[in-house]
């Protein structure tokens, strides 16, 4: 049967962008469907960049970086710190729109407009904004339309001053006071943000523990450099309701007593897989209760010719990791004997205050493995360009493996850390270890050299067993 295309994509975001090129660079017929009017989806619309660029603009508005180095002192223009840091937003969010329209157009992908949905295995069919609709027939199908905010019913979502990770990005005035429910990364990150701009800020969590995927030194180091920045942060703190108590008061009532008034509020406590509406059931595919769609460990779904990759699968849900998911799936569907596996050494960053970025195993993960582990320091107030930058806190902190002297972790906190962790990030790939880092020549003065000062460290560790 002779299809109109080889391969449907449904959802334009880092996922399905990169798999549709993937599949497009080897002369595969490609069609992309996007509900959005642009390309991007929450990547570049309502999460990793615009949340990126605010920050990135909140740290130069709020001078946070310099303003104790040359003592200036730096004041937020409450009035205009927001437009200004959203128009800074909707520049970079337009910049990469049209990046993704022109990758597309150079690999002849052909961009629909409106709803996709599975009728049968081989066939979406296509709603427009008019209401018109087209069923199209391809060879395969990748699914990869992303996610969204999780709302509970406890939180009224419909009052204004109410936002989710989405939302908040059209946030029309800096609150005096803002509530966040939800340390995860999003909230922390959002947290940071408004600190550094002045709002008074409370971050609520559950668990006891801050983002317990973190080495535990690295976690009390972000927890500390928190509470320095103003934030109240509160662990094992549950929540039961948010109420609308007065013209600008909103009351987060707290499980056991207690509670938290604001201004405004933003619950970042998980998202659901977007996927209720495309016709899943017409598949025989089901997603579990939020959203996510099971895959094997070539992204296929229960049905052969149908893949699915990206935030609408579940963890890790990283844009970067979605990349290479998309182009995983389409060399396996086509046999194109190219990338067959995503590397399992995936790089972690945190765009908190200060940035946070790691690879490979922690300290408490390597000693859960059985593995003998060695560990080196080296502090960035200790390093000469961080003496020039002003950097009190933050380290990198590296896990060897004591026998093989092989390098297991790398741990950034600080600086460029997701920059920072690539260094370490291709040692570990390639299967350096200590000895690799202590003949490396690095340039002075950079961050960078703190590589060489932490494998030193270690090493002067490595005679008496940990």
């Amino acid at each position: 049967m002779a299809y109109d295309y080889d391969l449907i994509v449904l959802g334009s975001g880092p996922a399905g962008e990169k798999g549709a090129a993937q599949a497009a660079y080897f002369k595969k017929r490609v069609a992309v469907i996007e509900s959005a009017p642009e390309p991007g989806g929450a990547c570049v619309h309502t999460g990793t960049l615009p949340s990126k660029t605010l920050r990135e603009a909140a740290l130069f508005l709020s001078g946070w970086v310099d303003r104790d180095l040359y003592g200036i002192k730096m004041e937020v223009d409450r009035a205009q710190a927001t437009p200004r840091m959203l128009s800074r937003k909707e520049v970079v969010r337009r910049l990469e729109v049209e990046r993704i329209r022109w990758n597309l157009d150079r690999h002849h992908v052909t961009t629909l407009s409106g709803h996709g949905k599975l009728i049968d295995p081989h066939t979406v069919e296509l709603t427009k904004a008019d209401g018109g609709s087209v069923r199209l027939s391809s060879d395969y199908v990748l699914i990869a339309t992303g996610s969204e905010p999780f709302h509970p019913d406890n939180v009224p979502f419909e009052d204004p001053d109410v936002d989710d990770s989405d939302t908040i990005l059209s946030i029309d005035r800096l609150p005096d006071r803002l509530v966040v429910l939800g340390a995860g990364v999003i909230g922390c990150e959002y947290a940071c943000m408004f600190a550094a701009l002045g709002v008074k800020v409370v971050l609520a969590e559950a668990r006891e523990a801050l983002l317990p995927f973190l080495d535990r030194e690295v976690a009390g180091e972000l927890a500390t450099a928190m509470r320095e920045l103003g934030i109240d942060l509160r662990l094992s703190t549950k929540y039961e309701n948010v109420v609308r108590t007065g013209p600008n008061v909103l009351t987060t009532n707290l499980a056991g007593g207690g509670k938290l008034e604001s201004d405004k509020l933003l619950y970042c406590a998980g998202r659901n897989g977007r996927t209720t509406t495309i016709g899943l059931e017409n598949v025989g595919i089901m997603a579990d209760k939020r959203g996510a769609i099971p895959v094997n460990e070539h992204f296929q779904t229960s049905a052969a010719n149908i893949y699915a990759v990206g935030d609408c699968i579940g963890f890790p849900a990283l844009a970067s990791v979605s990349m290479e998911q998309g182009r995983v799936a389409m060399v396996h569907a086509f046999n194109l004997g190219y990338k067959q596996s995503i590397s399992p050494n995936i790089p972690y960053g945190l765009y908190t205050i200060p940035e946070v970025s790691f690879v490979g195993l922690t300290e408490e993960e390597a000693k859960q493995k059985g593995v003998d582990a060695v560990v080196g320091r080296a502090f960035l107030k200790d390093n000469t360009r961080g003496k020039i930058r002003g950097d009190k806190r933050g380290f990198v902190k590296l896990v060897f493996d004591r026998q093989k002297r092989t390098l297991l972790g790398v741990h950034c906190v600080g600086g460029p850390a997701a920059e920072l962790v690539h260094i370490g990030h291709a040692i570990l790939t390639l299967g350096g270890g200590v000895d690799t880092l202590i003949d490396m020549v690095f340039n002075h003065p950079t961050l960078a050299e703190s590589y060489k000062y932490a494998a030193y460290d270690a090493l002067g560790r490595w005679s008496a067993p940990s």
